[in-house]
């Protein structure tokens, strides 16, 4: 009689290749109570699916408009690796994605994330996907599904990457930047915690050139270890500019536009956001620098320019509002916890097209608190 049972396979399996399904399984139970935490209005399906869904019409919107974003973390990922703390590096890859919708007058609605790897670390990528759920909370958006790759032979063992993709929503007419920024309007920037998520290549350079250890003393915070002061997460700026915008009654009225200063500072930033008539003039002794970026002017002999054009030197994101309401906007900001500082203001620009590519111009000097 022939046996039914289906002959064991003595040869190579899935697992002997690098890739550990069960693994992955786990990863997902693991994870669903952190997704089930950032459930919001529209999103209600769990973790595990094909897909997932949103109904805008549960978020309490009539015509809206979707607005989407993705980013990475970059090269700061290199630092949670060596130093084996992942804690916070899902909160710097929610914000540069909410970051990046809020300033178009978005509410974030929903995240995803990729996580991508060597060989799986269940502990490690859920305390980095731990971090993407609180990410989601202080953005008030839900986590609502994501993918999981290990790649053996893409990725060392111990190396992982990620990626996030978020989705908005703004009732259509209401999407920022305005169209009437003009002469007179004034900049505020908010404050930031620090690097935010870019400009490691060249951190991690003057770190390696120094000769620092991720576990010794922070040259520019002594009460912290290096690895733990660079890790500081990119702020989320979400809440507060969402309930300054309904607290002044804007895009009507009072907040114009809104900037992220990331990769390219404040220079290839804040023009994007400027009509070709306008420019922007930036007192840069109204910005106040954390200390790391003292530190990072001195170690690498950066100028001014340089660091205007690489780091966010302490602006996090720059408001555009009308003048005559000022008062309104900045108390509106303070209420919702920010540190909000008149930078400067709208000028007339001196040919046309310098709002686009030429839009910045500087008064004074950067001051650093180290």
């Amino acid at each position: 009689m022939t046996d039914p049972r289906p002959e064991r396979n003595t040869g190579l399996t899935y697992r002997d290749a690098g890739v550990d399904i069960d693994a992955g399984n786990r990863l997902v139970d693991a994870i669903k109570p952190l997704a089930k935490a950032t459930r919001r209005a529209g999103a209600e399906a769990d973790l595990g699916g094909f897909g997932a869904l949103f109904d805008l019409k549960s978020a309490g919107y009539r015509d809206p408009v979707l607005v989407a974003a993705t980013d990475g973390v970059g090269t700061k990922l290199k630092i949670a690796i060596e130093s084996g703390r992942h804690a916070t590096i899902g909160i710097d890859l929610v914000a540069m994605c909410v970051n990046d919708l809020v300033v178009q007058g978005a509410e974030p609605l929903f995240f995803l994330d990729y996580f991508a790897c060597g060989k799986l670390d269940v502990a490690a990528a859920r305390e980095v996907i731990a971090g993407i759920a609180e990410g989601c909370r202080q953005a008030g958006c839900a986590l609502i599904g994501g993918e999981t790759a290990e790649m053996p032979g893409m990725y060392a063992a111990q190396d992982y990457d990620l990626a996030g993709f978020a989705v908005g929503a703004a009732e259509r007419g209401r999407v920022l930047p305005r169209r009437d920024i003009a002469p007179g309007d004034v900049l505020i920037g908010l404050a930031s915690s620090g690097v935010h998520s870019n400009g490691y290549s060249l951190v991690r350079r003057l770190v390696a050139a120094a000769g620092l250890s991720w576990d010794g003393p922070a040259p520019f915070a002594a009460d912290k270890t290096l690895a733990d002061a660079l890790l500081e997460p990119t702020r989320i700026y979400v809440e507060p500019i969402l309930s300054a915008i309904k607290a002044t009654g804007a895009p009507e009225g009072a907040i114009k536009a809104l900037a992220h200063i990331t990769g390219g500072g404040l220079t290839e930033n804040l023009p994007r956001v400027l009509p070709d008539t306008v420019a922007a003039q930036i007192d840069l002794t109204a910005l106040h620098a954390p200390p790391v970026f003292g530190w990072i002017a001195r170690a690498g002999s950066l100028d001014d320019a340089e660091m205007l054009k690489t780091f966010n030197c302490g602006v996090g994101m720059v408001v555009v509002a009308a003048n005559e309401v000022l008062g309104t906007v900045l108390a509106a900001l303070r209420g919702a916890g920010e540190t909000a500082t008149v930078i400067g203001e709208i000028i007339a620009a001196r040919e046309k097209g310098e709002g686009r590519g030429r839009g910045v111009r500087y008064a004074g000097a950067l001051k650093y608190s180290c």
